[in-house]
């Protein structure tokens, strides 16, 4: 449901996106994408929703030295949001596939037709 909600998002938008969702131990829980997605966005998406999953904040909020230090495990790219029911982080979502811009938007999108905290879903 969660990514079917980012690709129907992109769609509107015209853009071909697609979506990682991972558990807080960076385990890939669900993944999705159009057809004609470019092969470098599954990997984007998934360090942003690594980045929001581990550090419970938007993969924007992440300083660019941290990146570098995980090795590309984690990124600054916006487009990566945690998810949170309760105050309890419980995910990390993470999209891919059009400009920065877009992808924070998609994701902010996602995160609040979900029903889910939105802390940090003005600033993915």
């Amino acid at each position: 449901m969660i990514l079917s909600c980012a690709i129907k998002a992109g769609t509107r938008r015209v853009v071909r996106v697609c979506g990682a969702l991972v558990d807080p131990a960076l385990g890939l829980v669900a993944y999705g994408r159009v057809d004609g997605m470019t092969p470098h966005g599954a990997e984007i998406s998934r360090r942003k929703a690594n980045t929001a999953a581990s550090s419970r904040r938007p993969s924007s909020a992440v300083p660019h030295a941290f990146e570098r230090g995980t090795r590309g495990l984690l990124t600054s790219i916006r487009g990566g949001l945690p998810v949170s029911f309760g105050g309890l982080s419980v995910s990390g979502l993470g999209v891919a596939g059009g400009p920065q811009q877009q992808d924070a938007e998609i994701v902010a999108v996602v995160i609040r037709g979900i029903g889910t905290d939105q802390n940090g879903a003005a600033d993915s």
